[in-house]
């Protein structure tokens, strides 16, 4: 098998040595290189198309970081279809965040050309067990077979930065929409609506999770409802329909810049709205 590779990385010149990398190593190692991209929603789009085996992936990029990159890509393939990640980086930081979201190997720059040749030598290996066992155990046995190398790693203590995306999936494409340009999320049965100043988008997650997980983004002001903070200009009195009397009543609603709709706030959760708009 000769696996198709994609690289990912912001800068030209380092797509192109990795290209050169993988010429030096051709003879030994048969490569395939079926496309390369510089941003993160034009990889997205161009792995759907030609379905690479193996995904370089640059580490630092501006906007999306390569490690939310790769949890946004896996989280949205069947794993067994998912390709496998090598991480490259100029810094060995990082190293523990991408085997956490399952990267098969990382690689540091500069990259010397026998290190990448044992790395994809070691992936067309894996791919052809696939069939055999699944890709996420194989990718854990991988973690654990490079335990030395991470303790030799000079590795951070801090938690991982938050994503600075959403990802969707709409007609087969992973759509990612930043958390900044999302006004406000709504849980519709078990779909939460993203509500952005032009566009609503369905995503599979929990409202909960969310407002854990980003509690300097959002702010809850209903159970069904979070808005951002960044987007809350005012509020204003309006009526709502009471879920236990069927009636309208008379309700505090909040105010979003680049938004129409006016959302009701709960009694409950009044005091915490208020305090924001004082």
């Amino acid at each position: 098998m000769i696996p198709k590779i994609f690289i990912l990385d912001d800068e030209a010149p380092a797509r192109q040595r990795m290209r050169t990398l993988l010429s030096d190593i051709f003879e030994q190692c048969p490569t395939n290189v079926v496309g390369e991209a510089e941003h993160a929603q034009a990889a997205l789009d161009a792995i759907a198309v030609c379905k690479p085996d193996i995904v370089l992936l640059d580490v630092q990029m501006p906007g999306i970081s390569g490690i939310e990159f790769a949890r946004h890509m896996l989280q949205n393939t069947q794993m067994q279809a998912a390709p496998i990640v090598i991480f490259v980086s100029a810094h060995d930081a990082y190293a523990l965040q991408a085997f956490e979201v399952h990267a098969f190997d990382y690689l540091l720059k500069p990259v010397r050309a026998q290190r990448l040749q044992e790395a994809i030598l070691r992936a067309v290996r894996l791919r052809n067990k696939i069939s055999e066992t699944s890709i996420e155990d194989s990718l854990d046995t991988s973690k654990n077979q490079h335990s030395t190398q991470l303790e030799n790693l000079d590795l951070p203590t801090a938690l991982p930065a938050k994503r600075q995306y959403f990802s969707v999936m709409e007609r087969g494409r992973i759509l990612l929409v930043s958390v900044k340009d999302v006004l406000y999320i709504k849980a519709e049965q078990k779909y939460l609506t993203l509500h952005t100043a032009s566009q609503q988008h369905l995503i599979e997650e929990s409202l909960q999770a969310i407002e854990l997980e980003m509690p300097s983004v959002y702010v809850r002001i209903h159970r069904n409802t979070l808005i951002a903070r960044a987007a809350l200009v005012g509020v204003e009195r309006g009526m709502e329909l009471d879920e236990q009397t069927g009636k309208m009543t008379e309700a505090w609603q909040v105010i979003l810049r680049d938004c129409k709709e006016r959302l009701p706030i709960s009694r409950r959760l009044w005091p915490t709205i208020k305090a924001l708009v004082k």
